[in-house]
């Protein structure tokens, strides 16, 4: 449901830039061909080559990802959400949020019609919080790093060189994903599958990526048998 949902913003983001709907949808079914025949060989391959993968015997391959959805399933399939989030539960004051998120943007509409022409017509607190959603998987350097890049991309750069980001920022936003991902297989592939190690501060497994609280045990079924 959520990979149709993203299919669909995208022909939505497609339209908005005069991209053929036939065209954009071409790219969306080879893209969605060739990388779930990839994405189905990779993790094969991780499987059959990588001893205890999934568990933090195997760092950097925990599988955080794949974590994150298997307790979300223990909690709203296995136990239910009223132990977690009911009446006395431990987690029931996360449904304040539902208020909180309900009241948030009323301050900043207020703000943004008192002062026209303030930074305030630019926060948009249902976006600020879905962005949120994202984070159990992600790591503490992740959003530092997004903020980082927006900041260049859509401040300085769209205000001091507004002819080159409206030309080539959508590309590049496209390059940097794809650089990822083929620089992560590549270095896969030469370094780390040949016994090659680079090590420097970003990749330290002694520093749990500088995260004292990542230190912690490892609770639910992907926990090493020592813990």
């Amino acid at each position: 449901m959520v990979q149709a949902l993203t299919f669909v913003a995208d022909l939505k983001l497609g339209h908005y830039m005069k991209i053929p709907p036939r065209m954009m949808f071409a790219a969306q079914v080879v893209g969605t061909v060739v990388s779930g025949a990839a994405n189905l060989i990779t993790a094969i391959f991780l499987i059959e080559t990588i001893p205890n993968i999934c568990t933090q015997e195997a760092y950097p391959f925990t599988c955080v990802s794949a974590n994150v959805f298997n307790s979300a399933s223990v909690i709203w399939g296995v136990i239910g959400p009223a132990k977690f989030f009911g009446i006395g539960s431990q987690y029931a004051a996360l449904n304040w949020f539902f208020l909180i998120g309900l009241l948030a943007p009323i301050p900043f509409w207020y703000l943004s019609k008192k002062y026209p022409n303030s930074i305030w017509k630019y926060v948009h607190t249902p976006v600020i919080f879905s962005a949120i959603g994202i984070l159990p998987p992600a790591q503490a350097i992740s959003y530092p790093s997004y903020f980082i890049v927006a900041f260049i991309f859509q401040y300085i750069i769209y205000r001091r060189h507004r002819a080159w980001w409206e030309r080539y920022t959508y590309i590049t936003s496209a390059a940097m994903d794809a650089g990822t991902a083929i620089m992560g297989i590549l270095i896969f592939l030469i370094l780390q599958n040949n016994g090659i190690e680079v090590s420097w501060w970003g990749n330290d497994p002694d520093d749990l990526e500088h995260c004292p609280l990542a230190a912690e045990p490892l609770i639910g079924p992907y926990a090493p048998a020592n813990q």
